[in-house]
């Protein structure tokens, strides 16, 4: 059985219909990115295996457990982390704050402690702001925090939605090398990306949205060399 398997999920905003059948799996320790341009129902895709959005019809299971009817507090505890767009952050609570927040459904007390070094050890400029007010980070830090509360949770999945939107290049960069040391370490990850081309370089496989729909599937290295992604996405 798949770590995630989606089965058929329909999704829709009253009479506007985001997600069309789709059906995907993520195994154990892979990247997966979904791709697509905005609107193509990515985000929706994340926020519905969260709990944050209700399926219409269709099926999502983790593990063994059903999270189609499941509420989002309920999902995060069976272990999925999810970054969302935008971050998401305690913009007046401090860096320390924000990821001693994130342990909320832990049982493990005695081992958090350890987790939030071992988070600082991964992301020193989050170590040395550590009391600092989350919202006077720049946008880059903001988004190492909003990645370093999730891995607090101690998740088997991590959801990530546009890690990279509004960074520098090098920002981009750091943040990447980052989400395959956190794969490494043996964390899997659905990826959302509107950069397309380093998405696929550290992806194992990738699905293709269009409107809702599925329409590409397969091997990370097979789908960046595909004509048509490269026209879509890849500047040609």
């Amino acid at each position: 059985m798949s770590l995630l398997e989606i089965r058929d999920l329909w999704v829709s905003y009253g009479p506007i219909t985001a997600l069309q059948g789709i059906s995907l799996q993520v195994e154990e320790g892979e990247i997966v990115a979904l791709l697509g341009a905005n609107g193509a129902g990515k985000t929706t895709t994340l926020r519905t295996i969260s709990g944050l959005v209700p399926a219409q019809s269709g099926t999502i299971r983790f593990q063994r457990h059903d999270l189609t009817r499941l509420p989002a507090h309920r999902i995060a505890a069976l272990g999925i982390a999810h970054v969302p767009e935008g971050r998401g952050l305690f913009q007046t609570l401090t860096v320390q704050e924000n990821l001693e927040l994130a342990t909320w459904t832990r049982k493990d007390r005695h081992q958090v402690a350890r987790d939030l070094e071992r988070v600082f050890a991964l992301f020193p400029r989050l170590a040395e702001r550590r009391q600092q007010v989350a919202g006077t980070l720049s946008g880059g830090e903001q988004q190492m925090l909003a990645v370093a509360r999730a891995l607090m949770q101690r998740g088997r999945l991590m959801l990530l939605d546009e890690p990279s939107m509004g960074l520098s290049p090098l920002l981009v960069r750091e943040i990447f090398h980052t989400i395959q040391e956190i794969n490494r370490a043996g964390t899997t990850i659905l990826l959302v990306e509107q950069n397309a081309h380093q998405a696929l370089k550290i992806s194992h496989r990738a699905y293709v949205l269009e409107t809702g729909r599925l329409v590409l599937a397969g091997p990370a290295a097979e789908l960046e060399g595909n004509e048509r992604i490269k026209e879509a996405y890849l500047g040609g």
